[in-house]
């Protein structure tokens, strides 16, 4: 994952911390970027509907919740080829990217390092590239097709809906991949 200090006051080891906006009490920690890039993969069926590709993980608080496949970028990767990979590792399909779908930001802290992110996640449309399903890692515990009308009820974060909702009327660059002639409609 990139990382970069915003802009803030610096203390001597070029640590970013931002003062006099907390309210007394609160922990200051220092504040860092981090850009992360993942993918809303669809697949438009002879149902006419077009289905979204989700992944179930379990958040802080160790709930399970439904989300968007998406990871860090690693030192010199591009954001498309960290979607891709992303894709691949978290849910075992492979996927072809046709834009960028648009661009999410959040604070969150990470108290084991003790560190306050203000994170970007960059989503591309992408189209399930109509293999398959390979090896995938246990990020998730679980990765579901759904018509995008349930992944719209379905997904935990407002901000991942929107995307999804987006990607309801969105017009690709590229064409859907064919199916490979092992794979039916359903998976």
């Amino acid at each position: 994952m990139r990382t970069t200090a915003t802009p803030a006051t610096t203390d001597p080891t070029g640590t970013a911390t931002r003062v006099g906006r907390y309210p007394p009490g609160m922990p200051r920690y220092p504040t860092r970027r981090a850009t992360s890039a993942g993918g809303v993969v669809c697949d438009d069926r002879a149902d006419g509907r077009r289905w979204v590709l989700l992944i179930a993980r379990r958040n802080a608080a160790g709930k399970p919740q439904w989300t968007l496949p998406k990871g860090g970028i690693e030192e010199g990767e591009s954001d498309q080829s960290a979607a891709r990979r992303e894709v691949r590792e978290e849910t075992g399909h492979g996927a072809v990217i046709s834009h960028l779908l648009g661009t999410i930001d959040y604070w969150f802290v990470w108290r084991p390092d003790q560190v306050r992110y203000h994170k970007f996640v960059h989503y591309f449309f992408m189209w399930w590239d109509g293999r398959p399903p390979g090896d995938r890692d246990d990020e998730a515990e679980h990765v579901e097709w759904v018509p995008l009308e349930v992944a719209l009820v379905r997904l935990a974060h407002r901000n991942e809906r929107k995307l999804v909702e987006k990607a309801r009327t969105a017009q690709p660059a590229v064409e859907q991949p064919p199916r490979h002639a092992d794979v039916g409609a359903e998976r």
